[in-house]
């Protein structure tokens, strides 16, 4: 049977159709591939030792915020590798080995400790994020649960009526919601509550404590599209031929390039709406409120500590995503002006003269043709027999002969004593101010002081100072009178400060 030219034409339309379908299905793949090849995460995921990876990591760095020091990571994992040995093929890697490993693969960071000495590891996002999958399908959620429901429906009703222009339909919709506000203040104020029995109750607050467990991750993404940004605008200063007042006004044009960037601005919203004293007293009321609840009785204790550290979590994040933007901006400052700003410009211009240069060549000449030119090493070299210095060993000479010394018990008394002439004791001070703000709620520096003496003078001062700046807030707008006495000449001092407040209990 003969086709018909319509026939042939419906056919190569087909055909064509099909192509077309299936570019789609291979652009995807293709990007797929490159993620799961680029991704921490989906790395982790297939990984021969996601068992044990999972494990140590969620175990060590799990919790939101946490950071281990370098040196404790590899102690302890140590230890564990010799038990998890005899159920999985581990092989000889030692565990600074395997920590190299995970920093590689881009699911540990190693930073600079932000309060003591040498280094820590924490958690990357792409890390946190393996690990709630993991944890999901551990414990999933079975069943479509109504909360959820409710919480869409919100956000999808509020997303419509925020971005209507129409003053009418925004008026009308705002009118049924004060006639539902309306039904329901008289429906209570008549005695019908109608009460959440427990098992919604409950569910309710699984969907929120599972909200709130993404929340890390999402600060640790936040903190490394940052840390790009300043990267990138470091580079970006370098790359344009403009003067240094030029380079300044762009960093100095009223909020920080970091800042303006849409990260920047999206934590700020965040951040500004929990730093407003009202919605941050008003979420911390409402945590309290619910842990009262009878059903909140019977929750796990992990649940109830979750819940519990909710507005801590938030606050610590929150402050040290800022940390590090304040960080970056004033770093930026200081390289601009500094000389270093200067000295890599013109390295950077010499290296361009040289790769100009080295293109022409690179056309007739591969890497290790022979040029005919021998290059002298940068090794110094010796003229003279005279430079060199023989080793004489009576100048490292300690005078007197090496003394065995007899030990003896230790008075921990003592020593504690002369801790504290030369060391702030942060363990007296929290302990003073988590008993002033559990009897008396949110208080101030001054008012810690008025229930605790400064046993260390000026010394105890300076650290509420600090532990108000790092766990309360800062009210510059008001200020407050302390006194204390001086430790060594007993002298009554007082001084005019910044109200800094404590508004919950100090992590001891």
């Amino acid at each position: 049977m003969q086709s018909t030219p319509h026939a042939l034409v419906q056919s190569s339309m087909h055909l064509d159709n099909g192509q077309d379908a299936r570019m789609p299905v291979l652009a995807a793949a293709l990007a797929h591939r490159r993620l799961v090849n680029d991704n921490a995460a989906l790395r982790l995921m297939r990984a021969d030792l996601l068992p044990v990876v999972a494990a140590v990591l969620g175990e060590y760095l799990g919790a939101p915020g946490a950071r281990v020091s370098v040196d404790e990571m590899h102690e302890r994992l140590s230890a564990e590798l010799d038990e998890v040995r005899d159920h999985f093929d581990l092989g000889n890697k030692s565990a600074k080995a395997y920590c190299d490993d995970w920093r590689d693969a881009g699911l540990i960071i190693r930073r600079p400790a932000l309060q003591a000495r040498g280094e820590t590891y924490e958690l990357s996002s792409e890390a946190r994020d393996a690990l709630r999958i993991v944890e999901q399908l551990d414990s999933p959620q079975t069943t479509v649960t109504e909360s959820r429901l409710v919480a869409l429906m919100a956000a999808v009703h509020r997303l419509a009526l925020e971005t209507d222009t129409d003053v009418t339909r925004r008026l009308d919709a705002l009118m049924v919601e004060r006639a539902h506000i309306d039904r329901e203040i008289e429906r209570i104020s008549g005695g019908d509550v109608e009460v959440l029995d427990d098992r919604r109750a409950t569910e309710r607050l699984a969907d929120i404590l599972l909200q709130a467990q993404g929340l890390p991750a999402d600060f640790a993404r936040v903190r490394a599209r940052f840390e790009e940004l300043n990267q990138e605008l470091r580079a970006g200063i370098l790359a344009v031929d403009e003067v240094q007042s030029t380079v300044l006004d762009d960093i100095f044009r009223g909020v920080d390039l970091i800042e303006s960037s849409d990260e920047g601005r999206t934590f700020t919203a965040f951040s500004s709406l929990l730093r407003d004293p009202e919605q941050s007293s008003r979420l911390d009321a409402d945590v309290t409120d619910i842990l009262d609840r009878d059903f909140a009785q019977g929750l796990e204790p992990g649940s109830r500590r979750a819940l519990r550290g909710l507005v801590r979590d938030l606050k610590n994040g929150s402050r040290e995503v800022h940390g590090v933007l304040t960080d970056f901006a004033r770093g930026l400052r200081r390289y601009v002006y500094s000389q270093e700003f200067q000295r890599d410009r013109v390295l950077r211009v010499a290296l361009q003269e040289a790769l100009a240069a080295a293109l022409p060549a690179s056309v007739r000449s591969r890497p290790f043709t022979e040029i005919g030119r021998e290059l002298e090493l940068s090794a110094m070299g010796w003229n003279s027999v005279g430079e060199v210095v023989p080793h004489d060993p009576s100048e490292f000479d300690a005078g007197e002969s090496l003394v065995e010394v007899q030990t003896h018990a230790v008075d921990f008394a003592a020593l504690a004593v002369i801790a504290r002439e030369t060391e702030i004791d942060y363990d007296e001070l929290t302990r003073n101010v988590n008993d002033v703000v559990r009897s008396r709620g949110p208080s101030t520096v001054a008012e810690v002081l008025n229930v605790h003496e400064a046993t260390q003078g000026l010394a105890s001062v300076v650290g509420l100072l600090s532990l108000a700046a790092r766990f309360g807030r800062v009210d510059r707008d008001r200020r407050e009178q302390i006194a204390w006495t001086g430790a060594a000449d007993k002298h009554r001092r007082t001084a005019e400060i910044v109200v800094h407040r404590f508004t919950e209990t100090v992590p001891a």
